[in-house]
């Protein structure tokens, strides 16, 4: 798993703090009003959409695992 420190750097600070917000509420399970789908082709998979922005992460036995954070390009959703 990334480290979330590396991932987040490459944001400016109005992002990072939306990011930081977003990834607590992903990781305490506190879904509700967030743009949530699950990935095509995994079963496991999600992705997080806030304006340009992904947070693409999986979950297994309650664990979160946060692969990516990224804006919206074409290569977002390759894993």
């Amino acid at each position: 798993m990334p480290d979330l420190n590396k991932l987040l750097s490459k944001f400016n600070k109005k992002e990072r703090k939306l990011l930081e917000l977003l990834v607590e509420k992903i990781i305490s399970f506190k879904w509700r009003g967030l743009n949530i789908k699950k990935l095509k082709g995994h079963q496991d998979i999600y992705r997080v959409r806030k304006g340009n922005l992904r947070i693409i992460f999986r979950t297994k036995n309650k664990i979160i695992f946060i692969l990516a954070i990224e804006r919206r390009t074409e290569k977002t959703y390759k894993i």
